[in-house]
Order: structure tokens, then C-alpha cells, then sequence
């Protein structure tokens, strides 16, 4: 084993030929100081010119060091560096990195936010693509950075971790659980009363999370109106104006020429999917397939059959008997719904809601939907 000790680290070479390599690289380091010492020696004999001097190319002579600069407080624990293309900053257990036009587009100044109205007042097209900053310096908390324009940015170091892309890779957002029926019954989710959905923000904050951990979820002892129901759904979110109206209540009538509208059988399904911004899938209301070619509608045909297994699985399905009083909540971009043929007379009413609006309510509650 060969040793060689140079700037600052040991290199150990297994073979000859290893060490040849390192005595070569050496000499390479031997050359550069040398050639450097020569030009130095000119500058200062005033043998150098200003265009040489621009000549002098420092890059190639020695690789760029980027240094870590760390916090004068240990307590803080904070250490970043500056990059050619980006700023990395080591905080909070989380290592970020920004690129520069973030950085100078999200500057919070009153000059480029306004915090009133939470709006932008920087024109983004106007940042330099290739901004960098001419320096960068961290004050207790806040880091500094400075523009070549000379305007200042300051940044605090939560609010960084807060919107780095690192930071929300750890974020917790609400859990959702992949359930079947077995899952569900077991878990005993229970329902809320209509009174405390309606008066308490602890009752509603129940049923949302209920609602966003399962995609369904029970709201019991509502007055069986109309008014009522449609009482509870402003509740949470606007509805939805559609075809059907804004809240839409039918008994069996096939003259309606709609399945749903009958006594029959509704396969699982999710609904307005003849929307510009449908719900989700369903069977029944599939237009005629007339845009893609007959190899490519034969791997659909082969795709749906294997969808339509899966959710036709008995252990898939949990049955419901609604009764007079008792709302159900469907989030229709997770679960599908129908119901077994029926005899006799049954009035429904409903009505759809915006999704925007239900997460909102949720965020306004805590809840990190």
C-alpha cells in the first residue's frame, strides 16, 4: 500500500499503477502552482496587461470551492451555501434546495407582495432567468438575500422550510384509509347528529374527518325535508347548480328516461360523468366509443372487464339501508355507489357539492386536506 499526503488529504493507492497515478496528479497540482506563481510574479513587475489579466482563468487553475457558512449560534443549527444555480440550506432536520428565480419571486417586500390581499405585485417575467444574488448573510433567524439591482429579500427560516418542496414532502396531510367492507364494519366509524353537524364546529370537524379518512360519511336525526337536507349541505359547501337543478328530489318515474329515475338495479358508479368536469366512472352513461382505433378499443374492453371484476367483489361492497332521517355524504372521487332493484314507493332528494369548497371547510377546521 502506497501513501501520498497532499493539500489536506491522504490518497492510498493499492498498486503501482495507482501510485504512478497519484504522483501524476501531483505533478498536475506541482504545474498549476507553478504556472500561477509565474503569472503572479508578472502582475507584480507590471509585465501583465489588463487584457491578460482578464486572460488569467483561475477556474482552471484550482476547482471552485464552495464553502458551508454556518450560524454563530450552535442552539440554531443552521448551515447553508451558495451554489452557481441554486441555495442549499441545511435547517430544521431538512435539507432544501431553492432555485434563485424562487427565491426572488417569492420575495415578500412590500414592493413585490401584498400582504393584504396575499397577491403578487412582482412581475415574474421580469426576473433575470439567470439571477443570482450578490450576497447572502443570516441575522438570527432571517436570511438576507441581496440582488444585483441592490433590492433585499429577507426570508425567515420557517417560513423556508414551510414552502420548500422538501418541506412538504414531510408535510401530514389528512390520512385516508383503502377500505372494504370487512375494514369498515370493523372499524365502528360512528355518525353525527344532526344538531351538533349544524351548531358545533367539533361536531362538523368530526364528520369531515370521518368523511376524509373513509370517503363517506353519515350525518343522523335530519328532518326528512327538502329543506333540511339541503340545509345541511350549505353547511359545509356550496351546491352545485347542474341539469338536475340545485337540489334535485324524485320518486320512481321511467318517464324522466333515466335509470335512476326507476326501480331497477343501479351498477356501481360515480355520477355526471357526461360533465366537462365529471365526477368519476360510470357504466351507464359511457358515450358510443368512436375516437380510437379497433386494437386499442379491444385493450379497453380488456381493461374495463378487469375493473368491473374488482369492484363486483362481494368483500368491495358495504350495504346500506338509508331510512327517513339519515344523510349520507358520497366523495365521489374515491368511492362508486348504486343500489339493488326495489319494490314499492321511495322518495330521495340530494344535491352535489363543489369538492373546493368541502376541503376548504376542513382546512378552515385544522384538518390538513
Amino acid at each position: 500500500m502506497y501513501w501520498i499526503r497532499g493539500f489536506g488529504h491522504n490518497v492510498a493507492f493499492a498498486t503501482p499503477a495507482g501510485f504512478r497515478q497519484g504522483v501524476a496528479e501531483r505533478r498536475m497540482w506541482c504545474h498549476r502552482l507553478s504556472h500561477l506563481q509565474i503569472r503572479l510574479q508578472d502582475l507584480l513587475r507590471g509585465r501583465v496587461t489588463c487584457w491578460a489579466l482578464q486572460q488569467l482563468n483561475f477556474k482552471s487553475l484550482f476547482p471552485l470551492a464552495i464553502h458551508w457558512h454556518h450560524t454563530a449560534s450552535k442552539s440554531l443549527n443552521c448551515v447553508w451555501r451558495q451554489h452557481t444555480d441554486h441555495f442549499e440550506l441545511q435547517y430544521a432536520n431538512t435539507v432544501m434546495r431553492f432555485d434563485y428565480v424562487w427565491l426572488r419571486d417569492h420575495c415578500r417586500s412590500a414592493s413585490c407582495y401584498n400582504s393584504k390581499t396575499h397577491q403578487r405585485s412582482l412581475d415574474t417575467a421580469s426576473v433575470d432567468l439567470c439571477i443570482q444574488p450578490k450576497t447572502i448573510r443570516l441575522d438570527e433567524t432571517t436570511l438576507f438575500f441581496t440582488w444585483p439591482d441592490g433590492h433585499v429579500t429577507r426570508y425567515d427560516l420557517d417560513w423556508l422550510v414551510k414552502n420548500s418542496y422538501e418541506g412538504q414532502k414531510q408535510k401530514v396531510i389528512q390520512p385516508r384509509i383503502l377500505w372494504n367492507a370487512e375494514i369498515y364494519q370493523q372499524a365502528q366509524v360512528p355518525s353525527v347528529d344532526f344538531q351538533s353537524f349544524l351548531e358545533t364546529n367539533e361536531g362538523l370537524k368530526n364528520f369531515l374527518q370521518n368523511f376524509l379518512l373513509y370517503g363517506i360519511a353519515f350525518v343522523e336525526n335530519v328532518p326528512p325535508t327538502q329543506e333540511h337536507t339541503e340545509k345541511l349541505a350549505e353547511r359545509i359547501s356550496l351546491i352545485r347548480e347542474t341539469i338536475y337543478g340545485r337540489m334535485w328530489y324524485f320518486t320512481s318515474d321511467f318517464s324522466r328516461g333515466d335509470t335512476a329515475y326507476t326501480k331497477l338495479a343501479l351498477d356501481r358508479h360515480t355520477d355526471t360523468t357526461y360533465f366537462q368536469e365529471p365526477c368519476g366512472y360510470n357504466n351507464y352513461d359511457r358515450a358510443v366509443i368512436n375516437t380510437v382505433p379497433y386494437d386499442v378499443v379491444h385493450r379497453w374492453y380488456t381493461a374495463h372487464r378487469t375493473l368491473t371484476i374488482e369492484l363486483r367483489r362481494p368483500e368491495n361492497e358495504l350495504w346500506v339501508k338509508l331510512k327517513p332521517g339519515r344523510v349520507l355524504f358520497v366523495d365521489n372521487w374515491r368511492v362508486l355507489h348504486g343500489r339493488e332493484s326495489f319494490t314499492g314507493y321511495r322518495q330521495l332528494c340530494g344535491c352535489y357539492l363543489t369538492r373546493d369548497d368541502v376541503l376548504n371547510t376542513a382546512r378552515l377546521l385544522g384538518l390538513q386536506a
